[in-house]
C-alpha cells in the first residue's frame, strides 16, 4: 500500500541507520493523468472492439505484424546491464559487457542509445555509486545504482530514504521541495522486499527502488527533468521497474 509522507518528515527522522500494438486514441480525447507508482495498474491496451470504426481481421494482423515485439508499450529498445557491485579495491572501470553476466549481483535495463559514465574509484568508495547511464541528448535524464555493504535487512521506509538523502544533496533538495511523494513496499516472485519511492520535485522527477540482498543495500535511481519526464515517462518507468537483484540471497 502506498504511503504518503510529508517531505519534512525525512529530515526529522533519525539518520540511523512491454506486448502488442498500441491503438491510438481519438485525438479529441484528452489523455488521463498518470498516477504516481502505478504498479497495481495494468498498461494493457483496451480491446479492438472499442475503436469507433470496425477493422477487419486481416487489417489487424497486418498492424500487429509490423509492431516490434516487446517495444510497443515503451516506444524503444533496451539493453540489459549486469552489475557486480564490486568494492572500490576491486573496481576496474567500465562495466556492462557480457563477461559480467555470471558474476552479476543486479540487473537493470538501459535505453538504447544511452551512454555509460565512468565511475571513479574515489566516487565508488565514498558514496557507493556502482554504475550510471545517461541520455546523451539530455545528461540529467539518467539512471544509476548505489550500494552499501554490511546491511542485512531494510530499515523502515522513511529511515532508508532519509539516509539516502543524507549522502545526496540533490536528493535532499528534491525531497524538501517535493510537490508530490509516494512510498510503497512490494515483493517480487521470490518474496524479496523492495521499497519503491516516487518524488515529484521542483523541476525534477525521481523513481527510486531499494532492496537488500547478499548483506548489501542496493538503491536504483531514475531521474529526469520535468520536460523529459513528461515526454519519456513510459520508458523511464520501464527502466525503473526492470531493476532487480540476481543470484543467491
Amino acid at each position: 500500500m502506498a504511503t504518503a509522507i510529508s517531505p519534512l518528515a525525512f529530515f526529522s527522522a533519525g539518520a540511523a541507520a512491454t506486448t502488442g500494438a498500441i491503438v491510438p486514441k481519438p485525438s479529441q480525447t484528452p489523455p488521463l493523468p498518470k498516477p504516481l507508482i502505478p504498479f497495481l495498474q495494468s498498461n494493457t491496451p483496451g480491446p479492438l472492439s472499442s475503436l469507433t470504426a470496425p477493422i477487419s481481421a486481416i487489417a489487424v494482423a497486418a498492424i500487429l505484424s509490423t509492431t516490434p515485439p516487446l517495444l510497443a508499450a515503451t516506444g524503444g529498445a533496451f539493453n540489459v546491464y549486469y552489475g557486480t557491485a564490486a568494492s572500490a579495491a576491486n573496481y576496474g572501470g567500465f562495466g556492462g559487457n557480457a563477461s559480467k553476466k555470471d558474476s552479476a549481483e543486479y540487473i537493470y535495463d538501459v535505453p538504447e542509445g544511452w551512454k555509460e559514465r565512468l565511475v571513479s574509484k574515489v566516487e565508488k568508495g565514498t558514496n557507493g555509486t556502482d554504475s550510471e547511464f545517461y541520455n546523451p541528448k539530455k545528461r540529467k535524464e539518467k539512471e544509476y545504482l548505489t550500494f552499501l555493504a554490511g546491511i542485512r535487512q531494510l530499515a523502515p521506509k522513511d529511515v532508508i530514504l532519509n539516509n539516502l538523502a543524507l549522502s545526496d544533496v540533490n536528493l535532499q533538495d528534491q525531497i524538501a521541495s517535493a510537490e508530490g511523494f509516494s512510498a510503497e513496499e512490494r515483493k517480487d516472485e521470490n518474496g524479496q522486499i523492495y521499497y519503491v519511492y516516487e518524488i515529484d520535485g521542483a523541476g525534477t522527477h525521481s523513481l527510486i527502488s531499494v532492496t537488500c540482498a547478499k548483506n548489501k543495500l542496493y538503491a536504483h535511481f531514475v531521474n529526469a527533468p520535468t520536460p523529459e519526464w513528461d515526454r519519456d515517462q513510459d520508458m523511464l518507468r520501464h527502466v525503473h521497474e526492470s531493476f532487480k537483484t540476481v543470484g543467491s540471497y
